[in-house]
């Protein structure tokens, strides 16, 4: 497995020592990762960054180290562990915290975090408090990190009005013959306009403040350490830009607060654990709750809807325009996709007065 391209890579890092193993890490489905392990017994992960996705390396790495070394003198003020608490990265001989190779390729390294684990489903509701507890104190860790110097590694990521835009081009062009197939998702994303621009609406008027936030709180983006199965670090960090934390928290309930996977297709087994909500909602609120504005908490349970809605957007765009996007593995993965997100917004929209009832609930236990 080790390729000469791997180890100039490697080698322009300058830890020394010499590589004894690789291993390539495929659950990722944007940049190519390598566990590389030494004769010093020190182990990094290797990343070649994807340049089609990431254009600007210079200003993703520069947010990601920006970021990760705010956090390692926080983690280090509270008495943490700031080599398992946070990624960290490793500089080039150059200085730089990145490396572009003789064919254009662009990588990175940072210290491998043994003895953690990742899941793709809470395991159990213990994890999926724990995961809100890790997500909740990086955001309340950068509460201070200006976010304006951020730059924004995928323009318009959750520009919910944006995605509606490009949704309504790709119906129009309908340029896979698709549209009569999926004229109920459609209808479906066009009843629920005036969702999609309530949180942008509330930024213009200076009701939400632009916070740092990671934008891709997926379950699988937190390391839990193997011994005590407590979540301790948040990972995949390409995403992190200005926005809002009802971004982030509601991902997380999107992709881990779903009685059935993502792409299931029996729809009626689609629908929001409100005892997963409920848990992930102490996690968070334990540590975020006197730093988020009550603003900002009383559209925390909307937040997961939209974020919903959003992914669903996402995947029935994609599906009108051919799967050009999202990795598929037959042809109607991305509608079956879709689908399933706005069942799943459909149900939190019935239980849209429980979930705010829960988010007050805590915010009352935490809130000082």
């Amino acid at each position: 497995m080790l390729t000469n391209e791997i180890r100039v890579a490697f080698e322009a890092f300058n830890k020394g020592g010499n590589i004894v193993s690789v291993n390539q890490i495929t659950a990722g489905l944007i940049n190519a990762t390598y566990l590389i392990e030494t004769d010093k017994k020190e182990k990094y992960i290797l990343q070649k960054i994807n340049s089609f996705v990431f254009k600007n390396p210079d200003g993703l790495m520069k947010n990601i180290v920006g970021v990760t070394k705010h956090l390692s003198e926080k983690i280090k003020e509270y008495g943490g562990d700031d080599k398992r608490e946070t990624l960290n990265f490793q500089p080039c001989t150059d200085g730089k915290y990145y490396f572009t190779d003789e064919n254009n390729g662009v990588w990175r390294m940072y210290i491998y975090v043994d003895e953690a684990l990742t899941y793709n489903k809470p395991k159990n509701n213990d994890t999926f408090r724990s995961a809100g507890c890790t997500f909740g104190r990086f955001m309340k860790l950068l509460a201070d990190y200006p976010a304006d110097t951020l730059y924004e590694t995928i323009v318009n990521f959750h520009n919910t009005p944006a995605r509606y835009e490009n949704f309504l081009k790709a119906v129009e062009a309908d340029i896979k013959g698709r549209k009569e197939v999926c004229q109920d998702a459609i209808d479906f994303v066009v009843s629920r306009k005036a969702d999609t621009h309530r949180l942008t609406d509330l930024i213009a008027e200076g009701k939400l403040p632009l916070r740092v936030t990671h934008n891709d709180t997926k379950l699988n983006n937190v390391l839990f350490d193997i011994a005590t199965d407590k979540s301790i670090c948040v990972i995949d960090l390409d995403t992190i830009m200005p926005g809002l934390s009802m971004y982030d928290f509601g991902d997380s309930i999107r992709s881990g607060a779903n009685r059935a996977k993502e792409d299931e297709t029996d729809l009626s087994k689609v629908s929001i654990d409100l005892e997963l909500f409920e848990t992930y909602v102490d996690g968070y609120l334990s540590e975020t709750a006197d730093s988020l504005t009550d603003t900002e908490l009383e559209n925390l349970a909307f937040g997961a809807k939209l974020m919903t809605f959003e992914c669903g957007i996402r995947f029935l765009t994609d599906y009108l325009e051919g799967d050009v996007y999202f990795r598929t593995t037959h042809p109607e993965h991305n509608i079956v996709r879709a689908r399933n997100q706005f069942k799943l917004v459909a149900d939190m929209e019935e239980h849209m007065d429980e979930m705010n009832a829960i988010v007050m609930k805590y915010k009352e236990k935490y809130k000082k």
